[in-house]
């Protein structure tokens, strides 16, 4: 089998050899164009320009307004975002410092950037909405009002509850620093045709956007995208902008058109992660239980909609993260303010509900002197065993914990040293029975069936020594004045799914040639993920070939059309199943063929280690697929899947709006000095569930990389907006993504092998998404450290900066 295999990226020795080709080096023809935007230099207000010196610039070959161009609209969803600010009397209307004003065409691209600073602009602002405050007390919002999402009676349990607190915290956004920018490249054909290439994770909604600006059918419009460095989010619907420039002049002018954003310009433009408050009122018991709670949560959205209402949605779906809320009441108000869209980040607005949860377990662990972990567990839903949509009933206890090569299964020792010391595993807990009113739900009424938690923190609690650790950690504190360590273990459940249902689907193109070389498409995007070899390992599997034999190339709306973003961690499910649908029909009438050629079953055909056995017959696959072809056999096929049981009324939050939840948890050991606010990450543990994995190797993979940008999230990423509404932090130089010195000491990350109750792709989990949230066990045990310096909880904010962390010690100890 290629499945359930480690395997390095598809990609890995173009990578390697500077050789993977993207936007930007695509050979260009010699008459080819270079987009830059004119930006605004005010938040809100209006903006008198004159373009003329512009033109005037040497190089330039046109400079467009909207003036000129008419209203395109770029956004994704709610038709609120002009490719060009809106001309009206009295000069450009505005909403963000760096709200695009006018495109310059140029000969290069240094020249269309020189050109585009050449305007002479005269501004009359207003004053900006820019803060969470500023923005409630203008009621700026998207909705008439807040959401609101409820079960149980939450007021009346905080009423009786033993124990009650309330408390808020702030956790900025995140600039999505992929390492590629945004690119766009439209070629013009015939008879008004374009071909876009695009940095899209979502190639049909390029499609859509470019058709719409030109006025033309999405049959007229193909977008091609063949990788992108990084994605992160950032580039599901922030690159419509560009794409759409780029189709317009290249309409206009006959030639060809690329654009990239510059470093800063991407910055300035762009939006980020979702910055949100939340607010919280907690009852709770001597143990640490929780009997009610509300969460008030504040998403600052920026100025248009974006994808804003979704993220939001998505907070308030991971507000209850691993634990069984009860009475729960959760409140949600998208805001409107004067700064950057923000948009779809990796998590999509999960992390931010799940950050909002953890924090209140941390805080009821202090106020009662227990060990978080404790207060974490006794909160846990009910582990669930049941049967999937497929009927199948695992085993309660078939889960092992899977390092590099290693199958460890719990209950015995081991010593794997592939990434760290794995001394011992636990036996999973036995089951637990679920209370006498059914299944537990979750605050928006989805039965929770497949809690896996118990076990795989039992397990890791003990192959990260924590008990141990966190005792020496208190003792180390105990020793030394200004320099304390912190631990933390923290969980994460996450929904897999889109939330809108209708992007639940998936399609694919498989061609199988006379030679017995496979070429297929799927929906899905590469940005570095590994999808492309995960699917291709799906296709060899299904025809029973090395992964050699499979070719998979670049994303066209040509090939596979109406695709969906590859967002929401659902590519490798989703494309994955479309392909093996369109294997599997080919498969099937290839083994029809052969077995009437041999009087055989057909369902006794096998294809397996590049042969084909019929009977007491095999082919090499290479001979079988000629003779299929002989015999006018079809040996191409589409396939489609739709991700089933997906029910969901966001209005009244309800329904079923995940497939399944994917788990993980981390154990993070940090070291602070009080005086300096310096800290830095000696240890971290994580075990993850993917199911049964794929591929190994890149799950792995995207772990470590999902644990480590979760951690710069809530540790060193801090966006600053001045009181202009001028982003501050638009350059590497400012903005402090993690460096490799950063990353743990020890880093130690295995996978928990137990096959995914639902019936995804050979009973595979999504891994894109989940381990973000992993890094929050980085950012508690900050908390846990500076707590270390006194009595009084430290009530740390995101990031955890060292200026904060500093406050953070002297608020610790009363000052």
């Amino acid at each position: 089998m290629s499945v359930h295999k480690p395997s390095p990226h598809d990609s890995a020795p173009f990578h390697v050899a500077g050789s993977a080709r993207y936007v930007d080096d695509i050979p260009l023809p010699a008459n080819a164009l270079h987009l830059a935007f004119g930006l605004s230099p005010i938040a809100r207000g209006t903006v008198r320009f004159d373009l003329s010196r512009v033109r005037e610039t040497p190089g330039v070959v046109l400079a467009l307004s909207a003036a000129e161009t008419g209203p395109i609209d770029v956004a994704p969803a709610a038709h609120d975002e002009p490719l060009l600010a809106e001309t009206t009397a009295d000069g450009a209307r505005v909403h963000y410092m760096g709200q695009p004003l006018f495109v310059v065409a140029a000969t290069s691209h240094l020249a269309a950037r020189k050109a585009a600073r050449q305007a002479e602009m005269e501004t009359a602002p207003d004053t900006p909405i820019l803060t969470i405050d500023e923005a409630l007390a203008a009621d700026s919002r998207f909705e008439d009002g807040p959401v609101t999402w409820t079960k149980g009676d939450a007021d009346a349990a905080l009423s009786t509850a033993p124990h009650r607190l309330q408390g808020s915290i702030e956790i900025g956004g995140q600039e999505h620093f992929y390492l590629e920018g945004q690119a766009a490249l439209a070629i013009p054909g015939e008879g008004g045709d374009m071909v876009v290439h695009s940095s899209s994770q979502h190639p049909t909604e390029i499609q859509h956007k470019v058709a719409d600006a030109l006025g033309v059918p999405m049959h007229a419009v193909r977008v091609e995208v063949r990788r992108m460095g990084g994605g992160f989010g950032g580039k599901e619907s922030q690159g419509n902008a560009l794409a759409v420039a780029c189709a317009m002049v290249a309409a206009r002018t006959g030639r060809p058109v690329k654009m990239r954003y510059d470093r800063d310009d991407d910055m300035t433009i762009t939006g980020k992660r979702h910055d949100v408050r939340i607010g919280y009122d907690v009852g709770y018991d001597a143990e640490g239980r929780l009997h009610g709670i509300v969460f008030d949560q504040f998403v600052r959205c920026g100025w248009s909609q974006d994808l804003s209402l979704a993220v939001a949605d998505r907070a308030m779906l991971h507000a209850d993260n691993a634990y069984h809320l009860k009475d729960v009441r959760i409140v949600s108000h998208r805001l409107k303010t004067n700064t950057q869209s923000a948009t779809a980040f990796r998590g999509f607005g999960g992390p931010q509900g799940v950050v909002g949860i953890e924090r209140v377990m941390d805080e009821i662990a202090h106020r009662l002197g227990r060990d978080p972990l404790d207060v974490r567990r006794v909160n846990f839903y009910a582990a669930g065993h049941d049967a999937d949509t497929s009927g199948k009933m695992p085993s309660q206890a078939s889960g092992k914990i899977h390092v590099g090569a290693e199958d460890v299964t719990p209950g015995t020792d081991a010593d794997v040293t592939s990434r760290g010391a794995l001394r011992e595993v636990a036996e999973p807990a036995g089951p637990v029975s679920t209370p006498p009113d059914g299944v537990q739900t979750t605050p928006y009424h989805m039965p929770v069936r497949d809690f896996i938690l118990h076990e795989m923190v039992e397990a890791l609690e003990k192959t990260s020594d924590y008990r141990a650790r966190r005792a020496a950690v208190d003792a180390w504190n105990e020793a030394h004045p200004h320099v304390k360590k912190g631990i933390a273990l923290t969980p994460v459940k996450f929904g897999i799914s889109f939330t809108l249902t209708h992007l639940n689907q998936a399609g694919a193109l498989v061609h199988v040639y006379q030679d017995g070389s496979v070429h297929m498409n799927h929906g899905g995007t590469e940005m570095g993920q590994g999808l492309h070899q995960k699917v291709a390992a799906v296709a060899a599997d299904r025809f029973g070939l090395p992964l050699s034999a499979i070719r998979i190339t670049a994303t066209d709306t040509g090939k596979v059309p109406n695709t969906s973003a590859t967002a929401a961690s659902s590519g490798a499910d989703l494309n994955g199943m479309a392909v093996k649908a369109a294997c599997d029909e080919i498969a099937g009438r290839m083994a029809a063929f052969l077995a009437e050629q041999h009087q055989a079953d057909p369902a006794s055909v096998r294809f397996e280690e590049g042969r084909v056995h019929v009977g007491s017959e095999s082919y090499a696959f290479t001979e079988a697929v000629q003779l299929a072809y002989q015999g006018r056999v079809s040996l191409s096929a589409t396939g489609y899947y739709r991700t089933p049981g997906i029910e969901w009324d966001r209005l009244r939050g309800r329904g079923t709006p995940f497939y399944y939840f994917s788990h993980g948890a981390a154990v993070t050991e940090v070291v602070l000095d009080s005086r300096t606010g310096e800290n830095r990450i000696l240890r971290t543990d994580i075990l993850h569930d993917c199911g049964k994995s794929l591929n190994p190797a890149l799950d792995i993979g995207q772990i470590e990389g999902g644990y480590v940008q979760g951690a710069g999230w809530l540790t060193t990423e801090e966006l600053v907006w001045d009181d202009k509404g001028r982003l501050t932090t638009h350059a590497p130089s400012t903005y402090k993504i993690p460096a490799c010195s950063d990353r743990p000491e020890v880093f130690n990350v295995a996978l928990w092998d137990d096959e995914n109750r639902a019936d995804t792709i050979y009973r595979s989990k999504a891994v894109g998404e989940p381990p973000l949230m992993l890094g929050i066990s980085a950012f508690l045990a900050l908390s846990h450290a500076a707590s270390a310096y006194g009595a009084s909880y430290p009530a740390l904010d995101a990031p955890a900066t060292a200026e904060r962390l500093f406050f953070a010690c002297r608020h610790a100890t009363g000052a």
